[in-house]
């Protein structure tokens, strides 16, 4: 046990109090001993809500028993077993349930001192609970609650976290009907057209991309900056930050949902957009996905300036600065084999703000890992490109932190071609799969809208789906 939890033990075992009100008929108070025996007998939460209801009462039961016990050590290892049983979450179990796990928490409050409500609160922090969720139990209102805190000395600060909604209906899909995220992005490639059984006879993992996603509900880490670098779009408004990413593209209809849900449960607004299909103009269905953050939650600079980004990207180690360029990657990069060599690159529109970023990738690049790459223009666009062996380095730098699923695939296809763990032509027989058809309507372009259909439901969009400008105009 650790020493806060042996410190709140202590503190909650001082002293005595009496609740008002006589015990259940023929039953008096319970002795240490069958609170104990009780609480082994409490079974964990079940994956029905009526089992997790049964469990949730119970607890309750026995807390309510502690209390007309005057042991606050037992009510407080009972309010634990209530939260971890998720007895709090009225998506779960209920509002009545809810309501009297907030009055076993408000009557623990009730009879206790200054310094055993600071750790009350500092434990229900600590488990995860909401600022929100302990000031309504308590019937404060936000700044009695921050008064409390202060005086406490407790950073509590809002988390972004899923929507509890989307949580219970994934777990009930996953327990019911089987869903996961590998059968989302095993129906997502079924749709582009990629078989994925091919790869995985040469040990390579199309849903690879999965991986290592959940560390990024830390906003912290410098892929968020990269992302911002090429496709993340953030308004700052009175309210909060709003995070961005659109598409029309099958592939990042499912990427910018996944990767957004790192954060929180994005939201969705589903509009007509004219794209460029070969030489003709033709309308597509554009998926926008946004979470709004408070306005401190995001730890980079917004407006990216050239001296400021150098600062930053200078500072981070290596690792740090592969993620960076992974993130760039995943937004406005590319990869691809052209049957003689390998290459990466990174776009940018010659009148984009964010052109200047190139130079400043292409230097720190060389300068950190020695890997050259060379800027090439056109009417439109630049585009920083490593060819050949400088890009099969880069590409081995930043594999673990690439997301991107078609991005990623192909870097896991041409590494293991260059490994000599796949012959030639099977190399070739793969990479087809994962080629754009040009100049047609193509199943990879332009199907957005369909691929999140069905992929659903391991996407995590949440929020009132917006149809914007819809009609048959």
């Amino acid at each position: 046990m650790g020493a806060s939890a042996m410190h709140r033990i202590r503190c909650f075992a001082v002293g005595g109090f009496k609740i008002n009100g006589p015990p259940e008929t023929g039953k008096g108070p319970m002795t240490s001993k069958e609170v104990s025996d009780t609480s082994n007998k409490a079974s964990p939460p079940q994956p029905t809500q009526a089992g997790r209801i049964e469990t949730c009462t119970e607890l309750i039961r026995q807390a309510m028993r502690c209390l007309e016990n005057n042991d606050k050590e037992c009510v407080t290892r009972k309010i634990e077993e209530l939260v971890k049983a998720d007895c709090h979450n009225g998506y779960v179990v209920g509002k009545e349930i809810v309501s009297s796990v907030k009055g076993v928490f408000h009557e623990l409050w009730l009879v206790s001192d200054t310094k055993c409500r600071c750790e009350l609160l500092r434990m229900l922090r600590d488990l995860g609970i909401s600022r929100g969720w302990a000031g309504v139990a308590l019937g404060m209102s936000t700044k009695m609650l921050n008064k409390w805190l202060r005086r406490c000395g407790i950073s509590w600060k809002s988390r972004a976290t899923r929507n509890n909604v989307i949580e219970n209906i994934e777990n009930m899909l996953r327990e019911k009907f089987g869903w996961s995220e590998t059968r989302m992005c095993e129906e997502m490639w079924r749709f582009a057209g990629v078989d994925t059984e091919a790869f995985r006879k040469y040990g390579i993992d199309p849903c690879i991309w999965l991986k290592g996603l959940e560390e990024l509900s830390n906003l912290k880490h410098p892929y968020w900056l990269g992302l911002r670098a090429s496709d993340l779009a953030i308004g700052k408004y009175d309210w909060g930050l709003k995070l961005e990413l659109s598409t029309t593209n099958t592939i990042d209809a499912i990427f910018f949902a996944k990767i957004l849900s790192a954060i929180k449960a994005p939201s969705l607004e589903i509009e007509w957009k004219k794209v460029l299909v070969g030489k003709y103009v033709s309308k597509s269905i554009a998926l926008s996905y946004y979470v709004i953050l408070n306005v401190n939650a995001w730890p980079w600079p917004i407006e990216l300036d050239v001296n400021e980004l150098v600062e930053i990207i200078e500072g981070f180690t290596n690792e740090g600065l592969a993620e960076f360029i992974a993130a760039k990657l995943d937004g406005d990069g590319r990869v691809w084999y052209n049957y003689t060599s390998v290459f990466a690159g990174f776009a940018a529109c010659k009148d984009c703000p964010k052109s200047f970023i190139l130079d400043v990738l292409k230097e720190v690049i060389t300068k950190r890992f020695g890997i050259i790459g060379d800027i090439k223009s056109d009417e439109t666009a630049d585009e920083l490109v490593f060819r050949g062996k400088s890009a099969v380095r880069l590409l081995r730098l930043i594999r673990p932190f690439v997301h991107h699923p078609l991005r990623r695939l192909r870097i896991e296809l041409i590494l293991a071609y260059y490994d000599g763990r796949i012959s030639r032509e099977e190399f070739r027989r793969l990479y087809e799969m994962t080629k754009y058809e040009q100049g047609r309507d193509d199943i990879k372009r332009n199907h957005g809208l369909e691929a999140l259909v069905r992929a659903a439901p391991q996407t995590h969009t949440h929020g009132a789906i917006k149809n914007r400008n819809m009609g048959d105009d």
